[in-house]
Formats: C-alpha cells, sequence, structure tokens
C-alpha cells in the first residue's frame, strides 16, 4: 500500500455555505479550492478514492472535514497531485498558501499548527501549478 500526502483540486461552481464540524458555518465564493491531506493512515492514497466517491455521490459517511465540501456541494475534484512515501502535508498547504485568495481559516487542520490546509483561488490553472509546485519542491 502506497502512503504520503496529496493536495486535490477542488472546482465549486457557485457559492456554498456549509456547516463544517467543529468549524462552523462557513461561507464559501465560487472557483477552485485546494486540500491538502494526509494518507499515511490505515489504506494509504485510498483515501483519495473515498473522496471521489463522496464527491459524486457513492458515499455519504463524512469524517473529514473536506467531506463537507464534496458531499454537500455541487463541488467536484479537477485533479490530484501525491507526493508517495513524503509526509509534507503542512509545508504543501503553507506554500500553497501563498497564492491563494482566500485561506479558509481551520479548515482540514485541526491536527496542526498550520492556519488552513484548505485554499481558495479564482484561477484553476494557477492553483494547479501551485499545488503540483509544491508537491515537487517538498516531496
Amino acid at each position: 500500500m502506497v502512503r504520503g500526502t496529496y493536495t486535490i483540486v477542488v472546482n465549486l461552481p457557485e457559492p456554498e455555505t456549509l456547516t463544517v464540524g467543529s468549524l462552523g458555518r462557513q461561507e464559501l465564493p465560487p472557483g477552485y479550492y485546494a486540500y491538502t491531506g494526509s494518507a499515511f493512515g490505515p489504506g494509504g492514497f485510498k483515501r483519495v478514492d473515498r473522496h471521489h466517491e463522496l464527491a459524486v455521490g457513492e458515499r455519504e459517511t463524512r469524517h473529514w472535514h473536506i467531506d463537507y465540501l464534496l458531499g454537500d456541494t455541487a463541488a467536484r475534484i479537477e485533479t490530484v497531485a501525491r507526493s508517495p512515501e513524503a509526509e509534507i502535508e503542512c509545508a504543501v498547504a503553507r506554500e500553497i498558501a501563498e497564492t491563494a485568495a482566500v485561506v479558509v481559516e481551520g479548515f482540514g487542520a485541526a491536527d496542526c499548527d498550520c492556519p488552513a490546509h484548505l485554499h481558495h483561488h479564482a484561477d484553476r490553472d494557477e492553483l494547479v501549478a501551485a499545488a503540483r509546485g509544491a508537491h515537487d519542491r517538498h516531496g
């Protein structure tokens, strides 16, 4: 089983208001979001498959903050960057934050001291380039 760090880039076509666990109500503008997570737990990168299943309605259970965005909105996964066997989740998230228009405070960062692991950008290509570049530099 392969483990590592991943970033999924999600298209949110319209503004959404979500209630996300202990983070409460979140107002999200339309655009593209990069969510960086760890796949070092049981199953490794199968976690990314689970995110895809939730986004297309094949799964219902919410475990992580990202599940609320993927399962409760019209959001769709555009692409995934992966760094096998590299534990670089926080470094990648911090680098992506430098290019983000919006940092969704606390989102995905419950177990670290990062401001967030979910970042918004209006331009898909810039966000994808930032995510892939961060994985390349830190992986």
